[in-house]
């Protein structure tokens, strides 16, 4: 596989991929430390999902810089043979790093993402920063296995005493709601517009404690790209949004 060695971080930096295309843009500091590191596949990059939490963090006032080491089909195993996660970790400033893989809601697939999970976990807290975990969706085509997927993820964030994330909940919330809401993209996995807009209302309200109700519907991302929610899948995709965080269990570290 390209290991695309060209993408790697710089510190502060946002990395924005789509199908098909790449770009590096840097993206305005608030700080040292004030940071968030996403590490993932095309589930994070599809549509900048980094991108839109830093345009939503800063439109309730509560800037954050953002940075992705997000390359093709990675899991976190392959993060952190590859390297380039864990160099961007080291460089330090992150308040978060947000880890992303694959649905994982086989036992094998749990297993590695708990173990790896806890991996990153020991460089995060070395330089201390948070471990987050970005829970994601299954294909359109198992649509059963949601329930799994948010319990691996949520297994592994409270593995390490971090964040659970709880994007799956988020798409299952606004399904309830409005069945017709197109969060999937044309393949069937990679998320639309709206799917990447809701995971950005989830993490951003998590990680800055601000209500995804207050949030806008029309996003300027760091790069000056737009991306525009009709208002009533807006107004549907913040309560989605809403609901999943208040319903979200603590998460503590194990004795």
């Amino acid at each position: 596989m390209n290991r695309l060695t060209a993408l790697a971080l710089l510190a502060f930096a946002c990395l924005r991929c789509s199908e098909g295309a790449s770009s590096a843009k840097a993206v305005p500091t608030s700080g040292p430390g004030n940071g968030v590191l996403f590490v993932g596949n095309s589930l994070t990059y599809t549509n900048d999902v980094p991108g839109l939490v830093h345009a939503l963090a800063t439109s309730v006032g509560h800037p954050l810089a953002v940075a992705s080491v997000a390359l093709p089909d990675f899991s976190l195993e392959d993060h952190w043979n590859q390297g380039d996660a864990l160099r961007a970790i080291a460089r330090g400033g992150w308040s978060f790093v947000v880890l992303q893989q694959g649905p994982s809601s086989l036992d094998d697939s749990r297993v590695l993402l708990r173990r790896d999970a806890a991996r990153f976990d020991g460089r995060i807290r070395a330089i201390g920063a948070r471990t987050a975990l970005f829970s994601v969706w299954p294909e359109s085509t198992r649509q059963a296995a949601f329930p799994a997927v948010a319990e691996s993820y949520s297994l592994a964030a409270t593995d390490v005493g971090g964040i659970y994330l709880p994007v799956t909940r988020a798409w299952l919330k606004a399904w309830d709601g409005d069945p017709s809401l197109p969060l999937y993209g044309p393949d069937g996995f990679h998320p639309s517009a709206q799917g990447s807009y809701l995971a950005a209302l989830v993490i951003t309200g998590v990680l800055t404690g601000s209500s995804p109700q207050t949030m806008p519907g029309r996003v300027v991302r760091p790069d000056g790209t737009v991306l525009s929610i009709p208002e009533p899948a807006a107004t549907a995709l913040r309560a989605a949004a809403d609901a999943a965080i208040a319903a979200r269990l603590p998460v503590t570290r194990p004795e």
